[in-house]
């Protein structure tokens, strides 16, 4: 039995749909933050490594979650990369992002199967 070989760079579009993103959001936090610098492959299109996206669901948190500016975000991220923090910080920030995401389908389920919503076409 053999594993399955993980993933190690995704293209913009993968992105968007792991951080629920849109291209223009991404392209618009790379002018923002200089740590988000995806490579580019030999066609020039934007390739993403893991701690990227990461770092992606990290300002999403500050952003969208905890109502940070970009400047804010911007300095609390380099409070964490000062404190060594950085790599944790970006994982529990995934990690809630990912339980929110999860939440809000489990209450979708329920809602279809309670009969109060209708399945999405």
């Amino acid at each position: 039995m053999s594993a399955e070989p993980v993933q190690e760079f995704f293209s913009i579009g993968e992105v968007c749909t792991l951080t629920d993103l849109k291209p223009h959001v991404l392209r618009y936090w790379e002018s923002q933050f200089r740590f988000l610098n995806p490579a580019k492959n030999r066609s020039g299109n934007r390739v993403y490594q893991r701690k990227e996206i990461e770092l992606i669901m990290l300002v999403k948190h500050l952003l969208y979650s905890e109502k940070y500016t970009i400047d804010g975000a911007r300095q609390k991220i380099d409070e964490y990369r000062r404190g060594g923090e950085l790599r944790p910080a970006a994982r529990a920030a995934l990690d809630v992002e990912v339980a929110e995401a999860l939440e809000g389908e489990i209450g979708e389920i329920l809602g279809i199967l309670d009969g109060t919503r209708s399945p999405a076409a």
